[in-house]
């Protein structure tokens, strides 16, 4: 039995990118929020930030990330990571989020 072809980082963004900010309902993907998706042995390395330190539904969008990488990728696991290092700042969105968002 062979194992299964690692997914890229892009089929994981691609994965990521039906997973909304729970407060802004905007993409994660196109607000910048992923800094890191890559996958290592039968993990999904997911590094990710929230738009403040003190958003109080970090824990909902990890747990998001989660479930659309189980349901995309079911042999793999997801390691999420949170980090504010760099701290997110709007100039990290994509144009379609700015237009989203105005």
């Amino acid at each position: 039995m062979t194992s299964p072809t690692p997914p890229d980082s892009a089929a994981i963004l691609d994965a990521l990118s039906e997973v909304a900010d729970p407060e802004l309902g905007v993409g994660i993907v196109p607000l910048g929020l992923i800094y890191e998706a890559r996958a290592e042995g039968t993990t999904l390395r997911i590094t990710l930030t929230l738009t403040s330190p003190t958003c109080p539904l970090g824990d909902v969008l990890i747990a998001d990330v989660e479930d659309a990488l189980t349901a995309h990728f079911p042999d793999y696991k997801p390691d999420v990571t949170l980090t504010f290092d760099p701290p997110w700042t709007p100039e990290r969105m994509s144009p379609a989020a700015r237009a989203a968002m105005s």
